[in-house]
């Protein structure tokens, strides 16, 4: 891991990723453990899960990689509040189930959190654009909160553009950038991922200058 001693975390932070299948939940559920390491009191939260009935899935892996087992605050479904059945963006579940989005319930469950712990870990649903209601994205609601993000890539041939075109939505919406994540499970190229890992953290150094850069270890 790169940047070792900032874990000095904010109170809040949210987990976004340059798209769906990047790693978001195991970089969630690294991150929590490390900050956990350092003394500090964490817990996660799925703040809308998709293609689940009962509990969330996103929810036992974070558990699984911090090694506790799953806690009342998942068994109340503090820690995901929100849950539609079809594997689909939030807006689409939601018509499918039939269910409206609820925001105040995920707000109301992450401020319970918040109380409890020192930091909050936020897991968001697919990419920071996914449509959560009509034209409501994910990137509105991290953005009408203020909330400092992390974003999770990779080294597969295009994730330096899908990369960019989050990075440069973020500061567009003048979202804070608390770290970008840098998963290694996909590096099955090493000439293209080794290429793109330096590619992005100039970037970053660039355009955010204050952010981290954290790699995640090649196996949880």
């Amino acid at each position: 891991m790169s940047d070792n001693n900032i874990m000095q975390t904010p109170p809040v932070l949210f987990i976004t990723g340059i798209g769906t299948d990047v790693g978001k939940s195991y970089a969630t559920g690294w991150l929590a453990r490390e900050i956990a390491r350092n003394g500090s009191s964490v817990i996660t939260q799925k703040f809308i899960q998709t293609g689940n009935q009962d509990m969330s899935e996103d929810i036992a892996v974070h558990r699984r990689i911090m090694g506790i087992d799953l806690l009342p605050e998942d068994i109340d479904h503090i820690t995901a509040p929100v849950i539609f059945s079809y594997p689909a963006s939030p807006d689409l579940a939601a018509r499918i189930d039939n269910k409206p989005l609820n925001l105040d319930v995920i707000d109301t469950a992450s401020a319970t959190l918040s109380r409890q712990y020192q930091t909050l870990l936020i897991e968001g649903a697919g990419g920071i654009m996914v449509p959560l209601n009509g034209q409501y994205l994910t990137i509105d609601y991290i953005a009408g909160r203020n909330l400092p993000t992390v974003v999770v890539t990779n080294g597969q041939l295009g994730s330096v553009s899908d990369t960019l075109l989050t990075l440069e939505a973020i500061k567009v919406r003048n979202i804070p950038l608390w770290a970008i994540i840098y998963n290694p499970y996909f590096d099955k190229d090493t000439t293209i991922a080794a290429d793109s890992r330096v590619y992005m953290q100039q970037y970053m150094k660039r355009h955010f200058p204050d952010a981290h850069w954290l790699e995640m270890p090649d196996a949880l």
